[in-house]
């Protein structure tokens, strides 16, 4: 699968998936055929996590081929993001407790040889190292896939798992702080304390059609333990009132402007923000190019349409002394930069989808999947 850095590719990708494999989605969305057979999956996650498309986009779409019945495991793929986002949110330690973590176990492991191993898809597990070799060529895995990898990273090599989702985020071009952060500690057995996620020989055969030879993983392992408890803040999820005269700042994981809730707002100036040097988890080129290409499609739609834009560095943010607003760039690095930073001119909008759906996310998903008919009917 090859992922081309522009918003009309990402429709095309979209309508396809729609139009011609929508239909078999909850019935084999769950195998992995292989890098090159990837008709089974819409393949749209890189494109949504940079808002090219958004999620109502996404359903909207779905909704106008099938029934919310027959679509249902299909929204709630998509809505798995939201969720993600929204939980996180409402406990913005996790990822801050995360990151001092990572520190430690990083400089405790960056000699490890089995960690070395692991990373270079050098282990004794075949499968594994498949994997190793494409999430670096192709900067995706399958879902299925992704919990495999993880399962077998935390409990059969032994290795921290917070050093596996620092790879993922380095290498995936989806790459996600709430849903990568969060999807790890769930394998791991730390979301859901004491529930963990194990791969198996068998589930691995029967969802890859018998690709690998030879998987022998550890099956009977206790989860992770950990005794932190993150309650739920209080959080204030409103916008200010909008003065057209200001600039508006989208980061890199917020774009497509034109097709926002804010889009019929005339800001004075755009600015497009590229993180790419002040990141706690430095990305691979590949990643930190893919961005950079989708930031210039968007620069070319807004000139087209004669909107006043230009791409700056995050760290010029620190020059601008105005108040500016920004389409809120969610917990991750880009709000770590603002807030270390003490960027008080700075004020942030959030998306209507976000600001409806978060405070359901105060609970585990299978209570969020609930309200989920209600969010639709909200916006669709």
């Amino acid at each position: 699968m090859i992922f081309e850095a522009s918003r009309a590719k990402a429709v095309d990708q979209l309508n396809n998936f729609i139009e011609q494999n929508l239909t078999d989605y909850s019935k084999l969305r769950n195998f992995d055929f292989g890098p090159d057979k990837r008709t089974n999956i819409s393949c749209l996650s890189p494109y949504i996590t940079h808002g090219i498309i958004n999620e109502l986009e996404v359903i909207d779409k779905s909704l106008k081929k099938f029934s919310f019945a027959k679509n249902e495991k299909f929204i709630q793929e998509v809505m798995w993001r939201v969720y993600w986002k929204g939980w996180l949110e409402l406990r913005p330690n996790v990822w801050s407790d995360y990151l001092n973590e990572l520190g430690k176990v990083k400089d405790e492991f960056k000699n490890n040889q089995s960690y070395l191993d692991a990373i270079e898809g050098k282990t004794n597990v075949d499968c594994f190292n498949q994997w190793v070799i494409e999430l670096k060529q192709s900067n995706y895995l399958h879902n299925h896939t992704r919990m495999w990898f993880a399962s077998i990273w935390i409990f059969t090599l032994e290795l921290p798992w917070q050093l596996g989702a620092e790879f993922f985020m380095q290498h995936l071009y989806d790459g996600d702080t709430a849903s990568n952060t969060l999807g790890w500690r769930w394998v791991a057995g730390v979301q859901t304390q004491g529930k963990h996620y194990l791969a198996s020989e068998w589930n691995i055969n029967k969802f890859t059609n018998n690709r690998f030879k030879d998987i022998k993983l550890n099956e009977n392992t206790k989860p992770i333990s950990s005794d932190k408890i993150y309650s739920v803040t209080n959080k204030n999820f409103k916008n200010s009132e909008i003065s057209e005269d200001k600039t508006l700042l989208i980061f890199e994981n917020n774009m497509t402007f034109e097709f926002s809730d804010f889009k019929e707002h005339k800001f004075k100036k755009i600015l497009l923000v590229s993180n790419d040097t002040s990141r706690a988890i430095k990305l691979s080129e590949k990643v930190l190019k893919f961005k950079a290409n989708l930031l210039k499609d968007q620069k070319i739609r807004l000139e087209e349409k004669s909107i006043n834009c230009e791409t700056i560095n995050i760290n010029d943010l620190k020059n601008i002394s105005a108040e500016v607003y920004a389409i809120y760039p969610t917990i991750g690095e880009n709000l770590d930069f603002i807030q270390n930073n003490q960027l008080k001119n700075i004020k942030f909008l959030y998306r209507k989808l976000d600001q409806f759906s978060w405070p359901y996310c105060n609970k585990g998903f299978f209570n969020f999947k609930n309200y989920i008919p209600k969010i639709i009917a909200e916006f669709i």
